[in-house]
């Protein structure tokens, strides 16, 4: 059964939180005595219904504010499918947030208030969940019951954020009109929305493809461990461990081993569950080659006629996650990617983009906490990279404080 990862985003109180309650609670994937919990919650509140935004707020800041801090996720299953749900802060000081939530999701849900229509966040979050390259986006319109479930209304928000979308990178949009308090169009079909045939938000959710989302293409597999048993049933065994980030392996393939640019064979994929025929991504396998090659980890095994670029100065699009610092060009920095760990110092700051108004200011001379711009960076050794538009798991990479060790920013190679 695969997995389906997705994003929930949107303004402050346009119900993501209650979507997701929702989702879990008709779908039966809470407990009963979650269920209990959440509704004396409610009652201990004075609440007139049972609050189910209160399964995902976990922090209490949270409850009391009424908002999302963190990025919770949350796990359920339905017979069609498997979900990991990373229900994320509407707050624009809370923009990391939303990119560590997305930038792993196979799919975005945008929620809009069907009374506020589309508002500057809206478009906030469309546009960084297409920066980011989530392949599916679907934009429910909630509380369709405190407009009447109005179709006009719906298909007036709909042509708005249709016309926004198309300077955007947007491949996939479906739109959905929901009311996520009552259940309309969550699990089920809404009878109080007839003029609505299109399927429910669950359904499209169980439906949706993403197997071609992936790349099958450029094989790319970055070495994360070299395996030694030393045992005698596994006298010679040598083996390379990692998780297939592109393309299909199978033994027998040739293939070429980077920086050293020596090539060999595939001999065996080894998995905790035995040899396997094929290896594609996200699998975690072993490879095993026909020769003895000087591998570690940072290294990549690829393709001889399909190979990353090789580079020690890259450009990319980075938001910066610090609040004590600031990215400044000469600033030193610890990048970290796919399993290669180097030195690299900020070059230039070309721009730093208004994700607003999606407007480049190039008279920035730095990035704060939350903002968006792009950079050029030199690196103390060679990186194997492809554009995160083909790859996004070699086109992508974090920037780590060499003083706190701490994650400062996160980018995508252009």
């Amino acid at each position: 059964m695969d997995i389906l990862r997705f994003a929930t985003a949107g303004s402050v109180d346009d119900g993501k939180s209650t979507l997701i309650g929702r989702l879990l609670f008709d779908s039966k994937a809470i407990f009963e005595d979650q269920l209990e919990a959440v509704e004396r919650t409610s009652r201990d509140r004075g609440t007139e219904y049972t609050d189910l935004s209160l399964l995902t707020d976990g922090l209490r800041a949270e409850r009391e504010q009424g908002i999302t801090i963190d990025v919770a996720y949350r796990y359920f299953a339905t017979p069609k499918r498997k979900f990991i749900i990373a229900d994320t802060p509407g707050h624009i000081q809370y923009t990391r947030n939303m990119v560590t939530g997305a930038s792993t999701a196979d799919l975005a849900i945008i929620l809009i208030d069907a009374r506020k229509g589309v508002l500057e966040q809206s478009r906030r979050h469309a546009f960084l969940t297409t920066l980011l390259r989530v392949p599916h986006l679907v934009v429910a319109i909630n509380k369709m019951d405190l407009v009447d479930y109005a179709e006009e209304r719906f298909e007036e928000i709909r042509e708005e954020f249709t016309q926004f979308a198309s300077k955007l990178n947007a491949s996939d949009l479906s739109f959905i009109p929901i009311s996520a308090l009552h259940g309309d169009n969550v699990v089920s079909r809404s009878e109080n929305m007839p003029w609505y045939q299109g399927p429910s938000l669950l359904h499209h959710l169980e439906h949706v493809h993403i197997a071609s989302d992936r790349n099958l293409v450029d094989v790319r597999f970055p070495v994360q461990y070299v395996i030694r048993p030393h045992k005698t049933e596994f006298h010679d065994y040598r083996g390379y461990a990692g998780q297939v980030a592109g393309g299909v392996l199978k033994p027998g393939d040739e293939v070429m081993h980077l920086p050293s640019g020596l090539t060999t064979k595939i001999a065996s994929i080894d998995t905790f569950d035995g040899p396997v025929t094929e290896a594609f991504a996200p699998m975690s396998v072993t490879l095993r080659l026909e020769d003895h090659l000087d591998i570690s980890r940072g290294d990549m095994i690829c393709r001889p006629n399909n190979q990353p670029k090789v580079a020690q100065e890259i450009d990319a699009m980075v938001c910066w996650m610090a609040d004590a610092t600031k990215l400044t060009p000469r600033t030193k920095l610890t990048i970290k990617h796919t399993t290669r760990t180097a030195r690299a110092l900020v070059k230039d700051l070309h721009y730093r983009l208004d994700v607003n108004t999606l407007h480049r200011d190039e008279a920035a001379t730095s990035l704060s906490l939350n903002e968006i711009g792009r950079v050029s960076l030199r690196i103390t050794q060679p990186l194997f990279v492809d554009d995160y538009a083909r790859n996004r798991l070699t086109g992508g990479f974090i920037l780590i404080d060499e003083a706190t060790n701490g994650t400062v920013g996160a980018g995508m190679i252009v």
